[in-house]
């Protein structure tokens, strides 16, 4: 099967302009961020390390003003508000819980959900900022403007990640 139809298989429809780009990556991150906010409240569960729980505890709350922030988009762009299967954020959460399954040492755990939760943002960041490229290519600063708030967000949570990372959770884990 050629590379174009078997992407056509995975897609809603034909992406053939800049704008359909556009709008499926956004629904592709409205499923990415939906899917975080069901698994943040495992890994706050499975957290031991104070800091690192309310890490997750703060990051839930702005997941779910992204959502809106997202839907907001649609509305603004006049697209379809629905999400799209994203087998990205679908294969970084399922590695998340398969390792956090696996370990068995409270600190252990911290540091893999804290690494886990870096990978969801760092494909997070990845995602927000290419949309607002695209938003800008389109013409669309009122758009690109909404979604700088939350890559702000995000950028903010895995810098947030890396402080508890190096002043406690790696260092205990040894």
């Amino acid at each position: 099967m050629a590379k174009q139809e078997y992407l056509m298989g995975l897609l809603s429809k034909p992406i053939t302009s800049l704008d359909d780009l556009f709008v499926h990556t956004l629904q592709d991150i409205y499923y990415a961020e939906q899917q975080i906010t069901k698994a943040l409240p495992k890994m706050i569960d499975k957290a031991s390390d104070p800091q690192l729980k309310q890490g997750f505890q703060s990051h839930l709350a702005e997941t779910k003003n992204q959502i809106k922030r997202l839907e907001q988009v649609f509305q603004m762009h006049g697209a379809e508000m629905k999400a799209v299967k994203c087998p990205a954020i679908d294969g970084i959460l399922d590695e998340a819980q398969e390792i956090l399954g696996d370990a068995k040492d409270a600190e252990v755990i911290d540091a893999a959900a804290l690494a886990s939760a870096q990978a969801v943002e760092h494909y997070e960041i990845a995602r927000y900022g290419t949309l607002i490229a695209w938003a800008r290519q389109l013409g669309r600063n009122d758009c690109a403007g909404v979604l700088e708030q939350s890559l702000e967000e995000e950028k903010a949570a895995d810098r947030k990640l890396t402080e508890i990372a190096e002043a406690r959770v790696n260092r205990v884990a040894v």
